[in-house]
């Protein structure tokens, strides 16, 4: 914990400084540097602030043990003592909380997302499930007050979907959702079951950061650009012009289709979007050790193909295999209430992060 509190030193002088700046004329005058000295000083204010508190509560247990040793009054000494009895339960949640807020952080954690759901095994059930995987998404996203819209889709006749790709943007979206990367497993009676089996489906689902052109950018020789009259339903104005875009990378083979804009020029805006995310998340897959290694350890790789969660429905239970975590509460689960699920995969997460860090400090 010295070492910490040795950061936390600098941490705050840090944090004062940025305070200063935001009062400067010329930063205030400059939108986007004011912006981003705003979100620096916002990220730092709960560790600043509780930083601040358990010095304040260090000083008065200090004082409250001169007053102990010192004080004749046993009435005073009595509450000095019991208000250091509070105090030192405070401090030691305190010291807690700071550790945590002191991890690494995820460099995208703040990042809006591409999120696709494919179906995989299981044929016309595996679709439908990712159509419901989808809608539980959504309806999680609307109680977390983001937004969340469509970026791409390809439906099955049976209504589910073999793909679905959705944008979803407000406050920490990738920090929330980066553990639903995996393969998720459905066990239920299908709807075309005459015999009352269950079976077991899958969807893969993926997240990938929103990353800004800042972040990368593509070279126009590396993309190769189709054009085509896009297919499905849309009356006649969907058949009628060469609307739909393909995209493809060349150094990578990743291809992006893209049909569910009224115009050629917007679903080119959406592919390229979407298409700059997949190249990055490509890239970055191959050298996530870089901030993902403890993330890795905790909570599995991400990658899709591993299996994550079990959704049984004749028991109405939902299993997260990562962590161990069975909750009999899948109706409420695919209604959207992913927050315990989330919570304690977050709370698993930094649980091995604080280990590693104490093995290191040993």
């Amino acid at each position: 914990m010295d070492k910490v509190m040795a950061r936390l030193e600098g941490l705050v002088a840090h944090y004062e400084e940025l305070q200063e700046m935001m009062a400067d004329p010329e930063v205030i005058n400059d939108t986007n540097r004011y912006m981003e000295i705003s979100k620096e000083e916002a990220d730092l204010r709960e560790v600043v602030e509780k930083y601040r508190q358990y010095k304040s509560d260090l000083q008065e247990i200090s004082d409250n043990k001169e007053i102990i040793s010192n004080e004749s009054d046993p009435e005073l000494v009595e509450m000095a003592k019991e208000e250091n009895n509070d105090l030192e339960t405070e401090v030691a949640e305190l010291e807690e909380r700071i550790k945590i807020l002191m991890l690494p952080k995820d460099p995208n954690d703040d990042k809006d997302i591409i999120m696709e759901i494919r179906g995989a095994a299981g044929g016309d059930e595996a679709s439908l499930f990712a159509g419901d995987l989808l809608r539980m998404y959504e309806k999680y996203a609307e109680q977390q007050g983001w937004q969340i819209s469509l970026v791409d889709s390809e439906m099955t006749e049976v209504g589910g979907y073999k793909r679905v790709a959705v944008m979803i943007t407000g406050d920490k979206v990738y920090s929330k959702l980066k553990y639903e990367n995996g393969a998720h497993r459905v066990q239920r009676i299908p709807v075309t079951e005459s015999q009352g089996r269950v079976h077991t489906s899958t969807a893969t689902v993926a997240v990938m950061p929103e990353y800004e052109q800042v972040d990368i950018d593509l070279d126009p020789k590396d993309i190769r650009v189709d054009v085509y009259r896009s297919s499905g339903a849309g009356g006649q104005h969907i058949n009628k012009t060469s609307s739909a875009v393909r995209m493809t990378h060349l150094p990578t083979g990743i291809v992006v289709a893209m049909q569910d804009q009224r115009s050629q020029q917007q679903n080119r805006e959406k592919a390229m979007q979407i298409l700059k995310s997949r190249v990055y998340d490509y890239y970055e897959s191959q050298n996530r050790d870089q901030y993902d290694a403890k993330r890795k350890n905790a909570v599995g790789t991400g990658d899709r193909s591993e299996r994550i969660r079990t959704y049984n429905y004749p028991q109405n239970r939902v299993t997260d295999h990562r962590i161990g975590l069975t909750l009999n509460k899948l109706d409420r689960i695919m209604n959207g209430e992913l927050n315990e699920i989330i919570d304690a995969l977050i709370l698993y997460n930094q649980t091995k992060q604080l280990e590693e860090l104490a093995d290191q400090n040993a």
